[in-house]
């Protein structure tokens, strides 16, 4: 079994549903509301335990109820959560609207994640004991880079989702072995609004790159290979928020069973084309028996 260590942000998903989202000082009527247990280091937790690896959460939640909540979610996933800390101050939250076309607006307040700025002793004996480490930016920049040292030191492959997007130090670029974003993310980090050529640009300082493209698909790139493109499965949105993180889960998995890569897209596609079928994050996100059926 492929064995996962996510360094991540654990939040609880406060999720408007609306007709369509509100503008600048405008006011809407929503039609739902839901709490659901998320985050993208979670997130990426709960896709890739349930798309059937072993993993384990690190990272911190608060001493409130949200906080219980988190890692009761966690741990019904089968995540393990043993090295997920409780701080005394509030646990992290996304507020997320989505509109009737599954599109979503999210503000993140950090709370409990911007407490984890270093990593324990057991934090890298478990990252150690992995296959690969997934990362993104939902944690203080110190925390992302000593995880990503602490893989480089052991030889565990690094996995980093470049959001929210920010200009990646060299150093953390360095470290990084498999970089996936997504398509506004590359052009972000690029400057270069086409895919393909964002991504030939990013392997200038990362050996491989895939660009998420939504509905169009995905887009692999590796130094000294030929640019493999797969096509999305076909879905009726409902609600895309984690569907970025449903698919890194699904990748890691897939790669770390040893799939050619071609074979490891797909099966992550069809990961995430399930998950964008259902509303909220955690709960949207499919099992290996859903992905192997689709």
């Amino acid at each position: 079994m492929t064995r996962i260590a996510v360094l991540g942000s654990t939040n609880m998903d406060l999720v408007a549903f609306v007709r369509r989202a509100p503008r600048l000082g405008e006011t809407v009527t929503g039609r739902e509301f839901r709490t659901v247990p998320g985050g993208k280091g979670a997130n990426q937790a709960v896709a890739a335990a349930r798309a059937g690896a072993e993993v384990s959460m690190i990272g911190a939640v608060g001493s409130d109820d949200f906080g219980a909540r988190l890692r009761a979610g966690l741990a019904d996933a089968g995540v393990d959560t043993g090295l997920l800390r409780t701080v005394d101050c509030p646990s992290g939250t996304a507020h997320i609207v989505v509109d009737d076309d599954g599109g979503n607006a999210i503000v993140v307040v950090p709370g409990a994640n911007a407490t984890v700025t270093a990593l324990s002793p057991d934090d890298e004996a478990r990252i150690a004991a992995s296959d690969a480490l997934l990362l993104q930016l939902e944690l203080p920049l110190a925390a992302v880079i000593a995880g990503a040292e602490a893989a480089r030191r052991h030889g565990v492959r690094t996995v980093l989702t470049p959001a929210p997007a920010q200009p990646l130090p060299h150093e953390l670029l360095a470290l990084t072995d498999l970089l996936v974003p997504n398509e506004h993310e590359a052009a972000e980090l690029t400057g270069v609004a086409d895919p393909r050529t964002a991504a030939e640009e990013l392997l200038r300082d990362v050996p491989e790159v895939v660009v998420t493209l939504g509905a169009a698909g995905a887009l692999y790139a590796a130094r000294g290979a030929r640019p493999v493109t797969v096509p999305a499965r076909r879905a009726r949105a409902v609600d895309t928020t984690a569907a970025g993180d449903t698919f890194v889960g699904a990748l890691a998995v897939a790669l770390g069973e040893g799939r050619p890569v071609p074979d490891a897209l797909t099966w992550a596609s069809a990961a995430a084309s399930l998950s964008v079928r259902r509303a909220g994050a955690s709960s949207s996100m499919p099992y290996r028996a859903e992905i192997d059926a689709l």
